[in-house]
């Protein structure tokens, strides 16, 4: 892998900041964006901007056509088993509300269980405690250990034939630990669960196959994906989403209105009303195909080295703790500083020209496991380089100078 010529993909990282050029480690927050990217949204606002699926001319026909080629890009990507199965969203954590209200609220009554982990993102906590609410269900959560991984004893332990739906993140946005998700799915099947599986941190550094999983519902977000805001996916069984009622109505998830009924429309759009965010879709398209251009399997071993060298320092570096040790993790480097709150560490290394992200990263049960009030966190993407970690520990030593 050529790092300096990915480099040259993405214009945002050429610049410099406080006379210090740019070094970002805050993928886990967002990835940067190449330019093959960037001109697909372009040349789809200056070429082919019209609204899609219902209009019989030459641009409603090249943006439809756009957008449901992203459609068969992404089902690639993902392995799923048709189309039909990829429900595009505003992101993973629309995605996670849509089978919380669809799914959920047709599918989850009083003394149900729904189990999730003490790692989750708060999108994969809040949805859930909200239909615990509406419904009278349990909501159970699996412990982890001090090195931010799951207790396997305990999930066994906590399932039984009143769990009805496992949420599981597939890789920690606080932590970096991958989860052994086909173990946890294949036990939450044999007691009848259904398991959505938070895909937001893994997809862009993990293969993910949803046949070979047998997972019900996956969700990602393309933001971290090397693609646009504002635009996710839900990918799950064909059985299920012809089973659930829509998750909200209007424009093109109709075939038919009367006063009396309305007819809805076939999978995948019934579960995409409105007018989408056309622009965000092909731009997710393009940005899957960046990522299959270089190769998962790269991508993932260039940032395990990434991952290793600043592991390496931060062990070296007096009065740093990392956050989350697990055997298995990716692209996180998660810490605290003696003497220092993250929140002054943020803005320290911001003066270097550093960017990380300080705080709770919306995990606050992690936080709150740990005993701390926030982390620093450091996230690694593929045109990250070991001179940008030496930048950041060069950093935090000034940062810790300050301090003493």
């Amino acid at each position: 892998m050529n790092v300096e010529q990915i480099r040259s993909d993405f214009p945002i990282l050429h610049q410099t900041l406080y006379d210090k050029p740019l070094v970002y480690l805050d993928n886990a927050a967002t990835t940067q964006k190449p330019q093959c990217v960037i001109d697909t949204v372009r040349n789809y606002y200056e070429k082919d901007n019209s609204n899609i699926h219902r209009g019989v001319h030459t641009l409603s026909e090249r943006a439809t056509a756009a957008y449901e080629a992203s459609r068969e890009t992404i089902r690639g990507f993902f392995n799923a088993t048709s189309t039909k199965e990829v429900i595009f969203t505003r992101g993973a954590t629309e995605s996670i509300n849509l089978v919380a209200a669809s799914w959920g609220n047709a599918n989850i009554a009083k003394g149900d269980e729904v189990l999730i982990t003490h790692m989750e993102h708060h999108s994969n906590i809040v949805p859930w405690q909200m239909l615990c609410e509406r419904t009278g269900a349990v909501l159970k959560v699996i412990p982890m250990n001090e090195s931010g991984e799951l207790d396997m004893q305990a999930f066994a332990s906590l399932l039984s034939e009143r769990t009805k739906l496992l949420g599981v993140v597939h890789m920690s946005n606080a932590l970096g630990t991958i989860n052994p998700i086909e173990m946890m799915i294949k036990q939450a099947h044999a007691v009848g669960a259904k398991v959505l599986v938070d895909g937001a941190q893994a997809a862009a550094h993990i293969a993910v196959d949803v046949q070979a999983l047998d997972v019900d519902f996956y969700v990602t977000s393309a933001h971290k994906m090397y693609g646009p805001t504002g635009v996710g996916v839900l990918i799950a069984k064909e059985v299920l989403l012809e089973a659930m009622p829509p998750y909200q109505g209007g424009g093109d998830m109709i075939l038919m209105v009367t006063f009396e009924k309305t007819q809805y429309n076939d999978l995948p759009h019934k579960f995409e009303a409105g007018t989408p965010n056309i622009a965000g879709v092909i731009g997710f398209g393009e940005a899957i195909k960046y990522i299959q251009k270089i190769g998962l399997d790269k991508i993932a071993r260039r940032e395990a080295v990434l991952l290793d060298y600043a592991t390496q320092h931060a062990k070296k570096f007096d009065g740093l703790k990392q956050i989350g040790t697990a055997k298995d993790k990716a692209c996180v480097l998660s810490f605290v500083l003696d003497g220092v709150h993250p929140h002054d560490l943020g803005t320290i290394l911001d003066r270097e020209a550093v960017a990380i992200r300080a705080g709770h990263h919306c995990a606050m049960p992690v936080m709150q496991f740990y005993k701390v009030p926030a982390t620093a966190r450091a996230s690694f993407s593929i045109y990250n380089t070991e001179a940008e970690v030496d930048a950041l520990f060069a950093a935090l030593t000034k940062a810790k100078g300050m301090f003493a």
